[in-house]
């Protein structure tokens, strides 16, 4: 049973979640706090726009940090797994078996994935096609825009 709660992320990924928490809490909360007084000394709050401004980002600053503490309290961390078959942490090199073009992907948690990195989400579908297989498999990706074979070259 898939429990989703649970936020997986790699060692890099905790630690940058670690650094935006920090930096939400000790820098952007203060600096918040001197914007909504500063916002409160210009009078009339009816009419202030820099009051609900700030007052807005106050509220979005909250919500993440609410965030960041829910998903730090759920953390996986995905640890680099054998070599032998994909899993969460996996670096693949596939090839698509219609064109021979061939791509490498990192397997990442969904609050990790980032395609310009050529990290994708545990959850997608080509993620999701490739975990627990080996090198040497062939692979049907079901995707929005229809199915397609890939091929497992190498598994990091």
């Amino acid at each position: 049973m898939k429990n989703n709660n649970v936020v997986y992320l790699t060692e890099e990924g905790l630690n940058d979640l670690k650094s935006e928490l920090d930096n939400l809490i000790n820098v952007r909360r203060p600096e918040n706090i001197q914007s909504i007084k500063e916002a409160r000394s210009l009078g009339d709050l009816s009419e202030n726009a820099e009051y609900d401004a700030a007052r807005n980002e106050q509220a979005e600053i909250e919500a993440r940090i609410k965030q960041i503490e829910k998903m730090l309290e759920n953390v996986s961390i995905i640890t680099e797994s054998n070599t032998d078959e994909v899993g969460l942490g996996s670096t693949v090199s596939i090839k698509y078996v219609e064109d021979d073009d061939t791509d490498e992907y990192k397997i990442v948690g969904s609050q990790e994935a980032d395609p310009f990195e050529s990290k994708i989400s545990n959850e997608s579908p080509i993620a999701q096609a490739l975990l627990s297989h080996k090198v040497g498999d062939v692979v049907t990706v079901d995707s929005p825009n229809g199915n397609y074979d890939v091929e497992i070259i190498e598994i990091k």
